[in-house]
């Protein structure tokens, strides 16, 4: 399964946005994705806003250890939120 974490694409959130229903959808196979049941093969995941569509997510805390290794690069919003968080586990 390969993740989209960031796509110059998809919508970026903010926090002024009150979107509350998503779901992950397989891109890969064109449906909704349940733990691997939307279809054979590899799978392809992007976040699915009701609102907005395909939307950025936040990366994963694994992920967060080399924010500039991603390739696309995380997007400004997304590395401003893996920086602030840096900076509340220092203070």
């Amino acid at each position: 399964m390969t993740q989209i974490v960031c796509d110059t694409g998809f919508y970026e959130p903010s926090d002024e946005d009150g979107c509350s229903r998503y779901v992950y959808f397989c891109q890969a196979h064109d449906r909704q994705y349940r733990h691997e049941s939307c279809g054979e093969g590899p799978h392809l995941i992007a976040l699915h806003c009701q609102e907005h569509g395909p939307e950025n997510m936040w990366p994963h805390p694994l992920m967060l250890m080399f924010p500039e290794g991603f390739d696309p690069p995380l997007s400004d919003a997304q590395l401003a939120w893996v920086r602030s968080d840096d900076d509340a586990v220092e203070a």
